[in-house]
């Protein structure tokens, strides 16, 4: 019998959620499903001061130890990995996994389908990933990204009160229900199905172009705006913070220096920066923007 690993790391339990959706279509095939951690976990709700600590060594994708597991075969017919994106780059636990010989032998010769959660920017991340996932000899078939749809500032307030207090509740009452919404968590199992009525026909030929098909995946333009910029300003911050980290004194200075400049470029700089890319650049960069999107829609994809 063929065999499917199902592999992936879930903080608030969001991810749990989607995998399971997205695996109901997949009848009568043997599914190994494992889920990892760090040895040291993360907390889940994040402390204020540890969420923002973790930015230097998100970015710059260094592992940490994994909390044991166990992958009872040596080879499979389909990886589905689920990840989601911190600071613009996989998670740790993420990159840990990505850089576990024991996870990287069983891609080789491989085709990968990955499931990302995500608040609304995953383009620097996936691009990581499918690095990794290739350099492994692995082939990604299909990418399914899963985000929080409302408006980038709205986003921000409701995710951040979501990781910091653990309730995936209506801040004030007003503001919408953080994260991926329910009925997008629901109806992933039509992603579910296309990606195993390839499983079962043996080719995954044309997939991605199916899953795009739904047009429930689009990358908005001032997503991919702040997407190209943002890398690089957490890359001089990650080596910053590290270089400066002499003792833990310093280190949470540089930290909290760090934790300032983003919450005004995010709430007070980027608002500005994309009121003018909008209405003076984005009218006259239409065929860029399209040959970028499709980049990412596609990366790691064989069209031919």
């Amino acid at each position: 019998m063929k065999r499917i690993l199902v592999i992936g790391y879930s903080q608030s339990g969001q991810l749990d959620e989607i995998l399971a959706n997205f695996l109901k279509p997949f009848q009568g095939v043997e599914i190994e499903q494992v889920k990892i951690d760090t040895k040291e976990a993360f907390p889940f709700p994040w402390t204020s001061a540890v969420f923002f600590d973790t930015m230097p060594e998100s970015v710059l994708e260094e592992p940490v130890e994994l909390a044991p597991y166990t992958l009872k075969s040596s080879s499979y017919d389909l990886v589905i990995l689920g990840y989601q994106p911190w600071y613009l780059s996989p998670s740790i636990p993420t990159t840990s996994l990505l850089k576990d010989p024991k996870f990287l032998s069983v891609l080789k010769n491989t085709p990968v389908v990955t499931l990302i959660g995500a608040r609304n920017m995953w383009l620097n991340a996936h691009e990581s990933v499918v690095g990794y996932i290739e350099g492994a000899g692995g082939k990604v078939v299909g990418n399914i990204p899963l985000i929080d749809r409302h408006q980038n500032l709205v986003s921000a307030l409701s995710i951040l009160h979501w990781m910091l207090t653990g309730k995936k509740e209506r801040k004030w009452g007003v503001l919408p229900s953080p994260g991926v919404s329910d009925k997008d968590i629901e109806e992933v199992e039509i992603f579910g199905k296309k990606v195993f009525e390839g499983f079962q026909k043996g080719t995954y030929q044309g997939l991605q172009d199916e899953i795009l098909a739904e047009d429930k995946i689009d990358i908005h333009p001032s997503v991919l705006l702040v997407e190209m910029r943002g890398k690089s300003l957490f890359l001089a911050w990650a080596n910053l913070i590290k270089k400066k980290s002499a003792s833990s004194k310093k280190r949470s200075f540089w930290v909290s220096v760090y934790k300032y400049y983003l919450l005004v470029a995010l709430f007070i700089v980027s608002p500005i920066v994309l009121t003018i890319y909008t209405l003076l650049i984005r009218p006259f960069t239409g065929k860029s923007i399209q040959k970028k999107k499709e980049h990412f829609l596609y990366l790691g994809i064989d069209r031919n």
